[in-house]
């Protein structure tokens, strides 16, 4: 089988590796470069705690135990370490009980822990009022996304699988000796299958062949696909794991640096406008780390940018043939990097004849061509249903 995957990100990477492991002759085309997209600039962290309704939860859930897998016995990019989240507040201490006791009946690996457990958990953890309740999600990781991305090209690319950068593809076109991409370079490669792992291009990639796949704007500024992210210059504040406070989320990101992300701050988020790092929003997010760590007076931020998010039109993961004639087959999910090596394995599956219940849910035919779809809620903040 020949395969053209379109998208180098994570989801692309994984896709293209799965289906060269099975036999497929891959070529993968990038507009620009290998995780120029969403996948370099996610906060990476690989959960279904708060993912709903139960068919997206059972999907991410397959998608954490397939990092596992992948990671095996241990790995330089994937950090199975949990999630600590605390609630002060009584609405957020009323929604974290209905999360914990909801997972809890999944199997969902998660328990109430003390202040003092949490204390042992993160030696620099900031103090909380004496009434803050704590639930630690043992089971849950980050990952480096970069890393992620140089093992899953790397596999494809130790399999057989070109992989070509600077390849905008234009058109897509059938015919009797397969399906044709063509890109603006004047490049032309046929496959009898092709593969769209676009991201928030998805929509006019689709469209290229004929199919009806909406996505959220990417570019609009404070909606649901954008969010502030700041990195710090390395601290020697102590960080082994994810931490999700009242307003402030923090996980390490290598080298003795920080990754900070502020769901409250996101409805000004811009992807046209620039932010310096020791401007208004930088500011404001230091500014807050105290309140989640101790040790990290004179943290600077090193840049701060906004994150794009690759995000269906109706929030959930896209993922199967449309209704068209060419043998087109499409992904789009803003929760690539949890589920990248799980849809690379399904995916190959299905285009082998292996159809996925896991993915019964989520099929592209769901969407009405020319419908109006209104955009999806933000992402939660705590306390937040």
């Amino acid at each position: 089988m020949r395969v053209v995957v379109i998208g180098a990100g994570v989801v692309g990477a994984a896709v293209a590796a799965e289906l060269a492991a099975r036999g497929a002759r891959v070529t993968v085309l990038e507009a620009d470069h290998p995780g120029a997209g969403t996948t370099a600039n996610s906060f990476a962290w690989i959960n279904s705690a708060n993912k709903e309704p139960e068919p997206y939860f059972a999907l991410n859930h397959a998608g954490m135990r397939a990092h596992d897998e992948l990671a095996g016995d241990g790995a330089p990019w994937f950090f199975p370490v949990g999630n600590l989240e605390w609630a002060v507040t009584d609405r957020h201490k009323e929604v974290l009980a209905g999360r914990v006791a909801r997972l809890t009946a999944r199997d969902y690996p998660v328990e109430w822990i003390t202040a003092e457990q949490a204390g042992k958990l993160e030696p620099d953890l900031a103090a909380t009022p004496s009434d803050a309740v704590f639930a630690f999600f043992p089971h849950e990781a980050y990952t480096l996304p970069v890393l992620l991305l140089s093992r899953l090209l790397g596999g494809a690319r130790d399999r057989g699988v070109r992989v070509i950068g600077g390849a905008r593809v234009t058109a897509i076109e059938h015919g009797p000796a397969g399906t044709a991409v063509i890109c603006a370079d004047g490049g032309r490669y046929v496959a009898d299958t092709v593969v769209s792992c676009a991201g928030r291009w998805t929509q006019g990639v689709a469209e290229l062949a004929g199919a009806h796949v909406p996505m959220a704007d990417p570019d609009l500024a404070g909606s649901a696909t954008v969010g502030f992210l700041a990195t710090t210059a390395p601290t020697a504040a102590r960080l082994s794991r994810v931490l999700t406070g009242p307003r402030l989320n923090v996980r390490p990101d290598g080298g003795g640096r920080l990754l900070l992300q502020t769901l409250d701050l996101d409805a000004a988020a811009d992807p046209a406008t620039p932010y310096a790092p020791d401007g208004e929003i930088a500011t404001d997010m230091l500014a807050r780390l105290p309140e989640v760590l101790n040790a990290a007076e004179g943290t600077v931020v090193e840049k701060v940018r906004v994150g794009q998010r690759a995000m269906p039109g109706d929030g959930f993961t896209v993922a199967g043939f449309p209704a068209t004639d060419v043998p087109f087959y499409v992904v789009a999910t803003h929760s690539g990097i949890t589920l990248a090596p799980l849809l690379g394995r399904l995916v190959a599956d299905e285009l082998y004849g292996h159809e996925s219940p896991l993915l019964q849910d989520f099929r592209p035919g769901r969407f009405i061509s020319g419908e109006v779809l209104p955009p999806p809620p933000p992402a939660r903040r705590p306390g937040e249903q």
